[in-house]
């Protein structure tokens, strides 16, 4: 569906208002995540529950931070990578080890970033991850 285009600020108007989220949308994106991860780590109800906030936790930041910095992206993207960081540091507390290796090996496959010191970060670009 195509989003309104937001109006240019009045003058006198308050400052910009905190970004609009679609919650309905959010709540679907974790569900699924959550879903996907159950299906591949084989969580189990206690595990679902805390999985399942921390995606929609994750999910909602990313989304904030993409409209509140969508003119600086490189801000953007060094707080959504802290909000990673975070996320992982969550999953790695309700995970079993197996299952977060399984987790970080997925999530590298898929991101096609084979890192090898997972929750310490990425290494600097163009320097091998070893």
């Amino acid at each position: 569906a195509a989003r309104p285009r937001p109006q240019p600020a009045r003058p006198g108007a308050p400052a910009a208002p905190a970004p609009e989220l679609n919650e309905e949308k959010i709540a679907e994106r974790a569900t699924a995540l959550t879903a996907n991860m159950q299906k591949a780590l084989g969580l189990n109800p206690q595990q679902m529950t805390k999985v399942g906030q921390i995606n929609l936790l994750g999910v909602r930041n990313v989304e904030t931070a993409r409209q509140t910095y969508r003119q600086d992206v490189r801000k953007m993207a060094s707080v959504i990578d802290d909000i990673g960081q975070s996320r992982l540091a969550q999953l790695k507390d309700v995970l079993s080890p197996a299952q977060f290796d399984k987790y970080q090996r997925k999530r590298e496959e898929k991101m096609g970033v084979p890192s090898s010191q997972g929750i310490q970060g990425n290494p600097a670009p163009g320097l091998p991850g070893y």
